[in-house]
């Protein structure tokens, strides 16, 4: 395993407020029987995760439009479904997953606190890493809060007001505070890692600038083939398109006891450009940088989250 020094998901320094909510738990992924071929869909929040697990799921299986909720087909490993869930019996389901196809999951976090396991070290694990330009992603996660359900809210006992704040900056400064922290984080987690053979980053803006390219570029590193009959078809189960029209397959419906997202929750806009109309001013826009500048240790990866381009270099 790597020892590469980074803030565990969730893990914020003195007085940074907004840490993650309960319904997440990084701890379970140290607790897993890792495999051979498992592939990790590693990806900050609100950054094109429920895209770029379709994307996996699409070519892994030659592209399927059958498949209940992607979250049945792609698990999220650090989900806790209930606050009366307990670690063990979700680590032991995913312990129990079928070997028949390689498994794929899901997180928001970065090593330490999911386990890397370089080339010969470990299980052969391949690691699919995307990011998204920080004043998109905090713009694009108060909307997606606001639509947690109010059943799933009132489970966990948490106000949805406490979560949002009154306005955009009050959001900025809190519960948003703690998702920017988890974002770099994440990058400075994953950005020495980059040259891994195991380890693939892309960039959100590149998905959706060229997605063929992207998506076949994907596909070379986890090693799936797709015939030329399949791939016209996995293109098109992976449009933001065919996405937006079967909306119930991506939203949670079968990992809880009560709807987690209102319809439409997960699949928004599937562009770039457009977190000033949704709150991000200039002077938000200055903080998150300057945030992202005191946690991220190389300016190459700053540059590298906020505009893409090759994450090459040593």
């Amino acid at each position: 395993m790597s020892d590469a020094p980074a803030p565990a998901h969730g893990d914020h320094p003195d007085g940074a407020p907004g840490g993650p909510p309960p319904w997440i738990r990084a701890d379970m992924q140290q607790q897993m029987a890792w495999r051979d071929g498992d592939i990790v869909v590693a990806v900050p929040p609100k950054s094109g995760t429920t895209w770029t697990m379709n994307i996996v799921h699409q070519l892994r299986s030659g592209g399927d439009a059958d498949f209940a909720d992607i979250y049945g087909e792609v698990p999220w490993i650090e989900f806790f479904p209930t606050p009366d869930s307990d670690v063990e019996s979700i680590v032991a389901t995913l312990d129990a997953m079928p070997d028949h196809r390689r498994r794929a999951f899901k997180t928001h976090s970065a090593p330490p606190a999911l386990p890397y396991f370089a080339p010969g070290e470990g299980p052969d694990v391949s690691y699919v890493i995307v990011g998204r330009h920080p004043d998109e992603a905090l713009a694009s996660f108060r909307p997606f809060l606001a639509a947690h359900s109010d059943e799933f809210m009132d489970m966990w006992g948490v106000p949805a007001d406490m979560l949002l704040g009154p306005d955009f900056e009050s959001y900025a400064n809190g519960m948003g505070s703690g998702i920017l922290f988890t974002l770099f984080a994440f990058v400075e987690g994953w950005w020495p890692l980059r040259n891994q053979p195991n380890v693939h980053l892309v960039h959100y803006s590149e998905l959706l600038a060229d997605p063929a390219s992207a998506i076949d570029g994907l596909a070379g590193f986890l090693g799936f083939e797709p015939t030329p009959e399949q791939w016209p078809v996995i293109l098109e189960h992976t449009s933001f398109a065919w996405m937006k029209e079967r909306e119930e397959k991506f939203e949670l419906t079968s990992t809880c006891p009560v709807p987690v997202l209102d319809r439409g929750a997960m699949l928004r806009k599937g562009k770039v450009g457009t977190a000033g109309e949704d709150g991000v001013t200039p002077e938000i826009s200055a903080m998150v940088e300057g945030m992202g500048r005191s946690i991220v240790t190389d300016p190459a990866a700053v540059e590298w989250i906020y505009r893409g381009g090759s994450p090459g270099g040593a």
